[in-house]
């Protein structure tokens, strides 16, 4: 294939420097992005409602609009999942990314508006390309295809004609522009197939012999899929089946726990990782530089930041603060307003800034306890369900439990550890653990997703903790009594080992 790369470097190279003229402006960029934004939506039923129209600066919005968890707008979303216009955003919303992980149902469904696509999602994609080729000089990225894993659209819903709901990924495949398709790999055939035990074997097949020049997704996921390509190669390095890879294009979960067996699987020579920020509430920020992984928030992407310190995430009222009024080194639960009509809204993503001039930023975590370490969103509301129903299904009693990601080894895939302290034991472990992940796959669908066919996911494991192991490790922390509160999901191994340590 002929590389593209050095007629494509100079469109690349001119929105990078574009962005980098914003680097001391950052506020009037987002007061401008705010206008475009309030314009736009004022004759939406949002915007009557709030009187839009007279709204000229970010006082006035600020004061105005409340803030917004999604159970506060998820009526007005489903109103145009149902087929309503202008509600939230003007016009008909045809695509809506299915997520997991509130407390109102199994699903949320975030807006992706023809505005989101190209204001947001694109650019973002864009932008994360203009920021490697300018670290990279001598990249060939052009030359060959980019291997992008996608999702699938759901059947869940009775939909009206049109409207579509499935994985943001699913959403930004289908609406690409052809000549993008030219770039990338598997074809859409293959990329939107639903039923994983299919697409995976479709997917191995139809990449290996391809010329990869780089990775987009995330790093769980891919994991599975490089080890099946080079399985089905005999190749015990990956770039003896891609010699042209480069780079890995990763976000979604946090890489670290996935690096190393990354740097084990490529020749690192030859490779790079570029860390983003792409949500399906939004694309907002990207890594800049190899010295350092924090990430260049996009100013100018259809988003308009706000920032609420972490020490006022529980308040009624809490102190929330634009850009221009943020501090280096410390930690925010993030609110965005978008293009997709979400409105101050509460993304759940607490974020450190590490500088100003430009900003950047690394994600922090989420501002409740959760599971994310293979995309599966995992919330405590679930996890009390899900524990519940295994307990009910097998005449045990359950006094107290946590759990904690065991990430994957070798050959060994990852799973959940579930640390229980029972009441009475169920006669069959595995019997309760079974019930455990049936109710889990029930009531969280991203779970569900990265359960199917044992792919990407293992079966939780189930660990009998000692009696009273909770009371022990709580007074080890000096929160037993009056204080009695157990962490129930960590995204990390921290406090079930220490708990397992006792």
């Amino acid at each position: 294939m002929i590389d593209f790369t050095p007629l494509v470097r100079g469109h690349f190279n001119n929105r990078l420097q574009e962005q980098l003229r914003f680097i001391d402006y950052a506020d009037s960029v987002q007061q401008g992005e705010l206008v475009r934004l309030v314009e736009k939506a004022s004759l939406t039923w949002f915007g009557r409602k709030y009187d839009f129209s007279t709204i000229r600066t970010y006082h006035d919005f600020a004061s105005r609009v409340p803030l917004f968890s999604y159970e506060d707008i998820r009526p007005m979303v489903m109103r145009m999942v149902k087929g309503e216009s202008s509600v939230l955003w003007p016009g008909r919303t045809m695509r809506f990314a299915q997520s997991s992980g509130t407390t109102g149902g199994k699903s949320k469904y975030i807006p992706v508006t023809i505005e989101s696509l190209r204001w947001n999602h694109y650019r973002g994609a864009s932008d994360v390309v203009a920021h490697y080729l300018n670290l990279n000089p001598e990249s060939r990225l052009f030359s060959g295809r980019a291997l992008i894993l996608g999702g699938s659209f759901a059947n869940e819903l009775d939909l009206p004609r049109g409207v579509k709901v499935g994985d943001l990924s699913a959403n930004l495949i289908e609406g690409m522009n052809p000549l993008a398709n030219l770039f990338r790999a598997p074809g859409k055939d293959i990329a939107l197939m639903e039923d994983w035990n299919e697409k995976l074997p479709a997917l191995v097949k139809a990449a290996a012999d391809k010329n990869i020049t780089n990775l987009s997704g995330v790093p769980s996921w891919f994991l599975t899929v490089i080890k099946e390509v080079m399985k089905l190669k005999g190749a015990s390095c990956l770039h003896d089946v891609w010699p042209n890879l480069e780079v890995f294009f990763h976000g979604g979960i946090a890489f670290g726990p996935y690096r190393q067996q990354y740097e084990n699987l490529c020749d690192m020579s030859r490779m790079h990782f570029l860390d983003t920020y792409n949500a399906s509430e939004g694309f907002f920020a990207v890594q800049s530089s190899w010295e350092s992984s924090a990430m260049m928030l996009l100013l100018d992407a259809g988003v308009f930041y706000e920032f609420i310190p972490l020490s006022d995430i529980d308040s009624r009222t809490p102190e929330v603060y634009p850009i221009w009024e943020i501090e280096a080194g410390k930690t925010y639960e993030l609110v965005i307003t978008a293009c997709n009509g979400l409105w101050r809204y509460r993304i759940g993503d607490t974020v450190t800034i590490d500088q100003l001039n430009p900003v950047k930023i690394r994600i922090a975590g989420r501002t409740s306890s959760f599971i994310n370490a293979f995309g599966e969103e995992l919330m405590v509301h679930n996890a009390d369900a899900a524990i519940t129903a295994a307990a009910l299904a097998t005449g045990a009693t359950v006094l107290n439990y946590t759990a904690a990601p065991v990430f994957a080894d070798g050959d060994q895939k990852g799973c959940h550890q579930w640390l229980v302290e029972f009441g009475k034991q169920p006669s069959s472990l595995e019997a309760f653990a079974a019930a455990l992940d049936s109710r889990l796959k029930e009531v969280n669908s991203d779970y569900e997703a990265k359960r199917g066919g044992d792919i990407f996911l293992a079966a939780p494991q189930i660990t009998v903790a000692q009696t009273g192991l909770f009371d022990r490790w709580l007074a080890s922390t000096g929160k037993l009594g009056g204080q009695r509160k157990v962490p129930r999901l960590s995204n990390d191994r921290r406090i079930i080992e220490s708990m397992m340590n006792l």
